[in-house]
């Protein structure tokens, strides 16, 4: 359960698209997280700079580096991938993202909190791989920024549990049923290969497809990482924070001589998610020693005071086929990651290997401005 407390939701991110489209957003409500912050190798955090203005008052980088990031910023808003005039020289199919941070001149600590605190990337693969995807993450995220203000990211109150109890009275109203705490669930197979049942204490409830989280299906997944994760709970907001009674720090992979980042989240009352006073930090990052918790240490370092530390660690598994043949098709467990970018990348690729299709965004019946409703500021 306990990734399931850790994540946001990108304001303007497919997924908030999707739970608009679903209308799960009638039995939700949503409050922005208040800082987005970004670790350096001297020690300290700095807020994400995502617009023009803000790359020129920012402490993260020097005064030319300052302008050198400002016009990226302002190439990436103005660029528009149906209008090759605003391509200026980039081919943005071809042209690699290390491509255009030489043709703006960037070092590589600004390179390292582009990369990863505003795309939103786990590691440096994307440098090499044409620069489109990158921008219109970035664009995303200044997108999303713009709409309230404060931060990209989104948190429902009463915690991550409210998603799956909206699903569960939505499903009611279309005619589903919830099994709750069913013992030793066990997938049922025909004499073709192909699912035919979920059988359960006795009982066995006849389908033609199941969808599954790794935990039901061990013989048709391998494992492919650790995520090592410690839940804190402090009586103080995180220092040098503003005193943010919520907020997101990434701690990219080359600020802390690591292959994958460092990501810290915390949330308070303010989410309705702890009591008064007390704030719940939640430090996460993909295993690669055998000392895991030591991992943590530059996050966890970041917190100041704990009352109390929760540490854990987490197999990571991956689908070992696309369940086309047997009509078995299983998610990707939970990474390290504090935001659902991951995790929506694997609903579509779900949702592809199961109806044969891509999902089509441009034909959602429903006005993601509705999700503005049930947001709070």
């Amino acid at each position: 359960m306990w990734p399931n407390m850790i994540c946001q939701l990108s304001i303007s991110g497919r997924l908030v698209q999707l739970l608009v489209y679903t209308n799960v957003t009638r039995y939700l409500e949503f409050k922005s997280i208040e800082g987005s912050f970004v670790f350096k190798t001297n020690g300290k955090i700095y807020k994400v700079p995502a617009t023009d203005k803000e790359a020129l008052s920012t402490s993260l980088m020097g005064m030319f580096e300052k302008r050198r990031f400002r016009n990226l910023l302002v190439y990436i808003q103005d660029f528009d991938e149906n209008d090759p005039k605003t391509f200026k020289g980039i081919d943005p199919n071809k042209s690699t993202m290390r491509e255009v941070y030489t043709k703006f001149g960037l070092d590589s600590n600004t390179i390292d909190f582009t990369g990863h605190a505003l795309a939103l990337y786990r590691d440096d693969a994307y440098i090499d791989e044409p620069c489109i995807e990158t921008i219109k993450k970035i664009k995303l995220y200044s997108d999303s920024l713009s709409r309230y203000g404060k931060t990209p990211y989104l948190y429902p109150l009463y915690g991550l549990g409210e998603l799956p109890q909206g699903f569960a009275r939505l499903s009611a109203i279309y005619g589903g049923t919830y099994m709750l705490n069913k013992p030793d669930c066990d997938i049922v197979y025909g004499e073709n290969g192909q699912v035919c049942g979920v059988t359960s204490d006795g009982e066995t409830a006849r389908c033609k497809m199941v969808i599954s989280d790794p935990t039901y299906a061990k013989d048709k997944v391998k494992k492919v990482a650790q995520v090592a994760r410690a839940i804190c709970i402090l009586n103080h907001p995180i220092a040098n924070t503003k005193d943010a009674l919520s907020c997101q720090i990434i701690l990219p992979q080359n600020q802390v001589n690591r292959k994958t980042d460092i990501y810290v989240c915390c949330v308070s009352s303010t989410h309705q998610v702890a009591a008064k006073g007390f704030f719940l930090a939640i430090v996460s990052t993909t295993v690669e020693t055998d000392n895991p918790e030591q991992e943590l240490k530059p996050g966890l370092d970041l917190l100041g005071k704990i009352e109390q530390k929760f540490f854990s660690v987490s197999d990571v598994y991956a689908p070992v086929d696309d369940g086309t043949k047997s009509q078995v098709f299983i998610s990707t467990s939970y990474d390290a990651t504090t935001h659902f970018e991951s995790t929506c990348v694997d609903v579509l690729d779900i949702y592809k290997r199961a109806t044969g299709e891509d999902f089509d965004f441009s034909k959602m019946k429903h006005n993601t401005e509705d999700e503005g409703q049930q947001t709070q500021n």
